[in-house]
């Protein structure tokens, strides 16, 4: 179970010009002080934004064998591996292998040395576009400048990229914007990763469409769970849990074949509370910590915190704020249940494959039956008024109460 940090933010480091190119400072040293509240929640696992080098927000990588100066440098980022592996905490990284940023030094030398150069193939230019040479850029940002997947030589790279940090200590990746990303192309990457590290976890972000095929064909371990996620805020908020009833079986076949990557929140959505309220949030975490899939929790959520996402430059700045130096002692009742929630999980292990059976079902009131076909728990909740959950164990005791 993961607790999800997007360290620029976390730790303060100036995000946009003129500030992003300050005094290098070993940023990721704040963490060290926050593992410990990792571990309090009860995750066993920290799965970071965006590390190396970049031009701005972390996903114009600039570099990706070199940690952002923002953030510190190699001897930092091995002291956080070496503090979190002191506490059982595995790490992933967040891997940006469909785009570099646009003043990437390859991007620049492949324009500047023309479609015979060694690194054309690179990227998808168009030599003869109006004003010269326009290379293919991610969903219309023109700062991040999107890799041929077809290229031999990219496949490589991504690979010994991939192999590098996982030969530093890593213990997985995240693929940022997999889904632009052909299947096969994670396929022949990932056999020889794994070949060198059996034991290495991959989960892709993909927002939609046929998951089960995505991971058949790429051979990542998992996914992100977007259709559950946003069934999740979007029932509580529309009082409508006919939509999660009808996600939960859709889930349920997702986990005939793999285990999804679960959240409530993430470093690019609005915050569950800011859409649900606090009361209300606390009931998705009790849908996220009884199904089956890999659970994470994005650092703030655990107390309650608000935030939301604009389109706008700065418009994410609000869900991704940075954290002192030491936890205090916010939101304590809403940390409490989290620890509470995280708890039943680990003490019930079987839930990571369990299915969900609904039994009641009506706008405001949902209850269901979650199992792996031996052990059973019961998941009832209610905001016909005021937001209340239940857990009950199979002779009815109740094993968490919310509301």
């Amino acid at each position: 179970m993961w607790w999800h940090v997007y360290p620029l933010g976390f730790t303060g480091a100036p995000i946009r010009e003129p500030d992003v190119a300050p005094p290098p400072a070993p940023r990721l040293d704040r963490l060290l002080g926050w593992l410990d509240h990792a571990v309090a929640l009860g995750a066993n696992g920290l799965l970071l934004g965006p590390v190396f080098a970049s031009a701005s927000h972390g996903y114009d990588t600039l570099d990706h064998l070199a940690i952002d100066p923002r953030l510190g440098d190699d001897e930092a980022f091995d002291r956080l591996v070496a503090a979190c592996r002191a506490r059982g905490l595995r790490v992933v990284l967040d891997g940006v292998f469909n785009h570099l940023g646009a003043g990437h030094p390859l991007v620049a030398r492949a324009l500047a040395e023309g479609p015979d150069g060694p690194f054309a193939g690179w990227f998808r230019i168009d030599w003869s576009a109006p004003g010269g040479p326009w290379p293919e850029v991610f969903e219309g940002h023109a700062g991040l400048v999107e890799l041929n997947h077809g290229s031999p030589q990219v496949a490589r790279f991504v690979g010994d990229v991939m192999t590098h940090w996982l030969d530093r200590g890593v213990d997985g990746w995240r693929l940022d914007a997999a889904y632009r990303v052909p299947p096969a192309f994670w396929a022949g990457v990932l056999a020889g990763v794994r070949a060198a590290h059996p034991d290495a976890w991959f989960v892709g972000e993909v927002l939609h469409g046929d998951y089960a095929g995505y991971v058949r064909d790429s051979t990542l371990d998992s996914l992100t769970q977007y259709e559950l996620w946003k069934a999740i805020w979007s029932s509580l908020a529309d009082r409508n849990f006919w939509e999660l009833d009808w996600s939960m079986r859709r889930h349920d076949e997702f986990l005939a074949t793999f285990l999804p990557q679960t959240f409530v929140g993430n470093h690019d959505v609005t915050r569950i509370a800011s859409r649900v309220g606090t009361e209300a949030a606390v009931l998705g975490l009790v849908v996220l910590m009884t199904v089956g899939g890999v659970p994470s929790v994005y650092y703030g959520d655990e107390w309650g915190l608000t935030g939301v996402k604009e389109e706008r430059v700065g418009g994410d700045d609000a869900i991704r704020p940075p954290f002192p130096a030491q936890p205090g002692a916010e939101g304590e009742r809403v940390f409490r249940a989290h620890q509470d929630l995280v708890g039943l999980r680990r003490r019930h292990p079987w839930l990571v494959g369990a299915r969900t059976r609904a039994v009641t079902t009506t706008n405001t009131r949902y209850v269901y039956e979650t199992s792996d076909g031996s052990s059973s728990l019961t998941v009832e909740l209610d905001v016909t008024t005021t937001p209340t959950a239940r857990v009950l164990g199979p002779g009815g005791d109740v094993l968490f109460a919310w509301g």
